[in-house]
C-alpha cells in the first residue's frame, strides 16, 4: 500500500453524513417546528380595514375583525400562539387605554379566545402605545425622567386587565425595575395564578426597532429609551437582568432583538434553563424583505436559516412576523 493511500485511509470523512438529503435530515442537530412560533399582531382602533405597514411588507395594522380572521388562519397554518399589540384611538399621559376593560387589546383577547379557544394568546404589556408621549412609563416632565415605581403600578393594572379578558400569557416589555414580581403578585391577588409571565428580560435599546415603531405608533415624542432599555454593549448586565426576572417569578424569559444577540440567547438558555424566547424584530424582518424584493437574497432560504440559528443558539420560542410562512414552509 502506498504512503499516500495509507494517509488517506486515516482521513476523517464528515462528508459521508452529507451525501443525500435524507441522510442530512436524519443527522440534523437542531430543527425548527411550527410549535416554536409566535406571530405578532398589531390591532388598531384607528383603521377601518387591514392597513399595510410601509416599512414591513406583508405586515398590517388589523381591525378587530380582521385580527380574529388572521388568528383563525394562523391556527390553521399550524401557528400555536399570537402576541398582541394594541393601538388605541385616544392616548393620554396615564395610558388609560392600556388597562381599560374595553380597551382594544382586552376586546381582541376575548374575541380571539372565543373564535379559536386553543390558540395561545399572549399580550404585550407596556404603556408606550397608549401614552401621548410614547414612553414606556409615566414621565416626570420637570426632571425629564421616566418614573419607575409609578409606572409599574400601571403596568400591573394592564397585565391584570389582560388576564381578566382571557390572556394565557402576559409579556411585560417595559424594562422597569421590579415589574415581574409586582405583576406576579397582582395576578395572584386577582385570582389569575395560572396566567404565565413571559418577560422581556434582556431587551436592548436597539436601532433595529424602527419599523416596529411605525407599526405600533409607539415612537417616543422626545428623548430616547436608553435609561430603561439596555445598553447593547452589556452582556453581564443582561444576565443579571434575567436573573432578577427569574427570581421575581418569570415563567419564560426573552432576549430581544434576536440576530445581533445570539451570544446572549445562548448564555441565557445555558445559565437559567427556563423556556427561552427570542424576538426576531422588525428591523431584521425589514432587512431581509428589502434585500429579497431587490433580488439580492432568497427570502425563504434566509428566513429558514435564521430560524435555525435561533434554535441552535438556544431558543425554545421564536417570535417572528414570518410565523405563518415558516409554518407553511416546514410542511412542504
Amino acid at each position: 500500500m502506498s504512503d499516500s493511500h495509507s494517509l488517506l485511509s486515516l482521513v476523517r470523512r464528515p462528508r459521508r453524513l452529507r451525501a443525500t438529503p435524507t441522510l442530512r435530515h436524519m443527522v440534523r442537530e437542531h430543527r425548527v417546528a411550527a410549535s416554536d412560533l409566535i406571530l405578532p399582531l398589531f390591532i388598531s382602533e384607528k383603521v377601518t380595514e387591514k392597513t399595510s405597514v410601509s416599512s414591513m411588507p406583508g405586515v398590517f395594522q388589523f381591525t378587530l375583525d380582521d385580527a380574529v380572521a388572521e388568528c383563525i388562519a394562523a391556527w390553521k397554518d399550524g401557528v400555536p400562539a399570537v402576541l398582541l399589540f394594541g393601538i388605541p384611538s385616544v392616548k393620554d399621559e396615564d395610558a388609560s387605554q392600556a388597562y381599560a376593560a374595553d380597551g382594544i387589546v382586552q376586546r381582541a383577547v376575548a374575541a380571539i379566545k372565543h373564535a379559536v379557544p386553543e390558540l395561545i394568546v399572549i399580550t404585550d404589556v407596556c404603556l408606550c402605545e397608549y401614552m401621548s408621549h410614547g414612553h414606556c412609563g409615566i414621565v416626570d416632565h420637570e426632571r425629564g425622567t421616566v418614573c419607575n415605581d409609578e409606572s409599574v403600578e400601571l403596568i400591573v393594572k394592564a397585565a391584570v386587565s389582560h388576564a381578566r379578558a382571557g390572556a394565557d400569557i402576559v409579556a411585560p416589555s417595559d424594562m422597569m425595575d421590579g415589574r415581574i414580581g409586582a405583576i406576579r403578585d397582582g395576578l395572584d391577588e386577582a385570582g389569575f395564578s395560572d396566567v404565565v409571565i413571559m418577560s422581556y428580560s434582556a431587551k436592548f435599546c436597539s436601532a433595529f426597532y424602527g419599523p416596529f415603531r411605525e407599526a405600533a405608533e409607539s415612537a417616543p415624542q422626545f428623548g430616547d429609551r436608553r435609561t430603561y432599555q439596555m445598553d447593547p454593549a452589556n452582556a453581564a448586565e443582561a444576565l443579571r437582568e434575567t436573573e432578577l426576572d427569574v427570581d421575581e417569578g418569570a415563567d419564560i424569559v426573552m432576549v430581544k432583538p434576536g440576530l445581533p444577540y445570539l451570544d446572549l440567547l445562548w448564555r441565557v438558555k445555558e445559565r437559567f434553563e427556563l423556556p427561552t424566547a427570542v424576538y426576531n424584530v422588525s428591523g431584521e424582518y425589514a432587512m431581509i424583505k428589502a434585500a429579497s424584493q431587490n433580488g439580492w437574497l432568497d427570502e425563504r432560504a434566509c428566513v429558514l436559516e435564521l430560524m435555525t440559528a435561533f434554535k441552535r443558539a438556544g431558543a425554545d420560542l421564536i417570535i417572528t412576523y414570518w410565523a405563518r410562512e415558516v409554518a407553511r414552509w416546514l410542511r412542504e
